[in-house]
């Protein structure tokens, strides 16, 4: 019973939560988390396959040198988009301006001459410096050693070192984008025919897709049949599921009372029981107490009684302590509790949980008939998707537009071809020429190695001078490699340039900012045979750039190519009739809710009894203060034992024999008695507290569960009603979906697939990615590179020649001990030397 003043917090909750929900239960109905989410429909794709995926360059190491080769070409190209040159080159070839395209190409002009300038010098100077080697005036050797030769000599290395790393590093980077851009030319070749393919396919068996599309609405169909067999059990389940937190919570407060109830009408009886038996103990103790007391009164008087006087004391408080006549009846409150509880509350709280947990089997039973009558209408078909097929236009430009892209497709492949055979061609060469570079870097290094190692060597005597030699030739030939290679590459390099410049600055940047686009819609811009409207016997012109922007953001192709505004296919897909059908079946739903008997009637007697008891009127104060008095004022044990041991120390032996006799008598008291009081005391004590504890409260709570229960059963009713109404717009809404469902994807497939001009824009962005992306950028960045290096030979032949010098045998050198020795390789100086 000490749990009980606990019931009060949860019955108050409970209470300020019934009145807080259950009149507004209308906040629930946004709630349709019960029924799940929708199940994603598998719908067969009924398109054909002719999607192109769009094509991106993946980002790699090589992106900045891209970006660094476009801010180039953008500093060589600084003209805008040719917009009249490119319009008399279409239009009249042979009227084309010199002077116009020098004008335009004046950066790359200038590029030109840079390129003639080197390559008529370099090889003149290779030449000139051929025929000074053959009369052994260039390219000599050290003919005296000075103080500040090692300092020279490591500068010229560092910088022959230097150099050739960075025509090692253009070298690899121009034969990665090399590779790069052959491995991109054969799928970009093969992307063009897929591309058109693609295209073809755009305007093809549209009707029996479209016809494959309105089959398929019978998958919707299905889900929502399957899904009704199981709505009225899963709108019961709603029901139970919304409603058992309270009910459960009120038949558990229901049962706590009860309990508590049991408990208190046991501590009551417990208490009252306890208090006669102690009041005729009390009445039997009383008499035996006072004779003890006068008898001892006596014996510890006489003149003879030696060390009484301690004893004398403890004898005259022997009495009694607490007095149980004192305390108040509670007859009448057991009276009024009589055959209290009548009810067996853990037998009705099960009974009614039991007939709660069968709503949903009861709810689906129901609800039968008006499930059936919803089949009726679910297997129904929307008038707009019968008419699908039949109302979509056809137009005359279908079969022009097959035979443009066929035409286009079979003079393409050849072209294609040729391409890919020269793009090996091209290969090669580029292979071959960064091979060239490759090795006159393999002979610097190899001239770098030899030397320093001969160099190392000269501190022994006896060394030979061929280790410095042989560096030095290989310097040479590496100079000779430059010469000889200059030409051929600087060759590539400006064809390469002329080429992949211009594709990226002509094309690819008006390509990129739309400028190409505005050509191409500028009326007289492009001739009658590159027309579009045109070539598709359309009645209106369109706009190239405002098609490929609607393209791009999914407008229908018939809508783009204005073919027909009259076919709308928001209204074949409107299904409103269909909704409002299902919705007014579903509005026939009913549940007959039972009224839940939460308490029985003997169980509401029993309460209203307790009620009614005043169990928290009576003093248990009055009880407290007896019990809190001993049964007896002296220890009755410990005077028992001061009177034995008083007997033992009396001169009188008959004085002593009637002590022991006394110390005798009380401890029988004590057994006998004293002993069975003191443990009824405490039995009373803990009823008594119980009740005092619990009594405050118990009233108060019992009044709670009466009154929350008579508002629950009147409530329940209206909520299971309103939740039958929320759940029947839930389900509806999930049904929707699944149509939605059909209804997006029938969209998409028609407006984005089927009759969609998405393969239009994406072919264009395709063919911009494969052109500028993955085509154009490698190339340049294989010129770049390629350019890098064969000017970069201009400072290695300076240094392989100046460093070639050192590495052959001094003729003369200095004698000395200084510290200029340990300079740079740590090579000892000699005195003298014998060629």
């Amino acid at each position: 019973m000490v749990r009980a003043p606990g019931l009060l917090a949860p019955l108050l909750g409970l209470g300020l939560g019934l009145a807080l929900s259950l009149p507004g239960a209308g906040a629930a109905a946004a709630d349709c988390g019960a029924l799940g989410r929708v199940e994603r429909l598998a719908f067969t794709p009924a398109a054909r396959a002719r999607w192109l995926a769009p094509r991106v360059r993946a980002p790699g190491p090589l992106d900045s040198l891209y970006s660094t080769v476009r801010r180039f070409l953008s500093v060589v190209q600084l003209n805008p988009f040719p917009a009249e040159l490119v319009k008399v080159l279409l239009n009249k070839p042979s009227s084309v301006n010199v002077d116009e395209v020098v004008r335009y190409e004046a950066g790359y002009m200038v590029c030109a001459v840079i390129a003639s300038l080197y390559l008529v010098v370099v090889p003149i100077v290779g030449l000139c410096f051929c025929c000074c080697r053959c009369r052994r005036r260039c390219g000599g050797r050290v003919k005296m050693e000075h103080k500040a030769m090692a300092c020279e000599r490591g500068t010229l290395m560092a910088f022959l070192l230097l150099t050739t790393l960075v025509l090692l590093i253009g070298m690899v980077i121009a034969f990665v984008t090399n590779q790069r851009m052959h491995e991109h030319m054969g799928p970009s070749a093969e992307a063009v025919s897929e591309t058109l393919l693609s295209l073809r396919g755009l305007v093809s068996d549209v009707p029996l897709e479209l016809q494959a599309m309105a089959q398929q609405f019978s998958l919707p169909q299905e889900q929502v049949l399957e899904e009704l067999d199981g709505v009225g059990r899963s709108i019961g389940n709603t029901i139970h599921t919304q409603l058992k937190s309270t009910v459960y919570e009120m038949l558990a407060s229901v049962l706590s009372l009860g309990q508590a109830l049991q408990v208190s009408v046991d501590h009551l009886r417990a208490l009252n029981a306890t208090s006669v038996e102690l009041r005729e103990g009390q009445r039997t103790l009383g008499p035996a107490v006072r004779g003890h007391r006068e008898r001892l009164l006596a014996l510890l008087r006489e003149p003879s009684c030696q060390g009484c006087a301690e004893a004398l004391n403890r004898a005259r408080a022997l009495e009694l302590g607490a007095d149980f006549s004192q305390v108040p009846s509670v007859d009448d409150v057991l009276h009024r509790l009589k055959g209290v509880p009548e009810a067996n509350f853990s037998s009705m709280v099960q009974e009614e949980n039991s007939t709660f947990n069968a709503l949903p089997l009861l709810a689906a039973l129901q609800m039968a008939d008006v499930v059936t009558e919803l089949k009726k209408v679910v297997a129904q078909q929307p008038a707009g998707l019968r008419t699908l097929v039949e109302a979509f236009p056809g137009w005359e430009a279908a079969s022009r537009w097959s035979r443009a892209l066929e035409e286009v497709e079979q003079s393409s492949r050849p072209y294609l071809k040729r391409v890919q055979r020269y793009e090996k061609y091209r290969w090669i060469v580029g292979c071959v020429l960064c091979s060239m570079v490759l090795l006159v870097v393999v002979c610097n290094l190899l001239g770098l190695n030899l030397g320093i190692w001969g160099l190392s060597a000269r501190e022994d005597p006896s060394h030979s001078e061929a280790k410095g030699e042989a560096g030095a030739r290989f310097l040479m030939v590496g100079v000779g490699f430059s010469f000889l290679f200059s030409v051929p590459l600087i060759l590539l390099v400006f064809v390469t340039f002329l080429v992949g410049g211009n594709v990226q600055t002509l094309v690819c940047r008006s390509w990129e900012s739309g400028e190409l686009y505005e050509f191409a819609d500028t009326p007289g811009n492009l001739p009658s045979s590159m027309n579009l409207s045109q070539l598709l016997g359309l009645k209106k012109n369109i706009s190239i750039l405002l098609a490929y922007q609607q393209c791009k953001q999914g407008a229908a192709l018939w809508k783009v190519l204005q073919l027909n505004d009259s076919y709308d296919l928001e209204k074949h897909l409107d299904i409103s009739q269909y909704t409002a059908k299902l919705q007014q079946e579903l509005q026939k739903l009913k549940v007959e809710v039972k009224t839940l008997e939460l308490l029985s009637p003997a169980a509401r007697q029993d309460l209203q009894a307790l009620q009614s008891s005043g169990l928290k009127n009576i003093h248990y104060s009055s009880f407290l203060v007896e019990i809190q008095k001993p049964v007896v004022n002296t220890s009755v044990e410990k005077l028992a034992q001061e009177l034995e041991g008083l007997s033992q120390t009396q001169g009188s032996s008959l004085l002593g024999q009637q002590l022991q006799k006394e110390a005798q008598g009380l401890r029988n008291l004590h057994q006998e008695k004293v002993l069975p009081q003191q443990s009824l005391l405490a039995k009373l004590n803990l009823s008594v507290q119980a009740l005092a504890s619990s009594a405050p409260h118990l009233q108060l709570e019992t009044s709670g569960v009466l009154d929350n229960v008579t508002h629950l059963e009147g409530e329940l009713p209206a909520w299971a009603i309103r939740i039958l109404r929320n759940e029947s717009e839930c389900f509806l809404t999930r049904e929707m979906g699944y149509f939605s469902q059909y209804m997006a994807w029938v969209r998409e497939e028609v407006t984005q697939r089927i009759a969609t001009c998405q393969p239009l824009s994406g072919a264009l962005d395709n063919g911009r990615v494969i052109l500028c992306d993955m085509v154009a950028d490698p190339w340049n960045a294989f010129w770049f590179c390629l350019a890098w290096c064969t000017f970069f030979l201009i400072p290695s032949i300076v240094f392989a020649v100046k460093t070639s010098k050192y590495f052959r045998p001094i003729r003369k050198r200095l004698s000395s001990t200084s510290s200029e020795e340990t300079q740079l390789f740590h090579i000892p100086r000699v005195t003298s030397l014998k060629l």
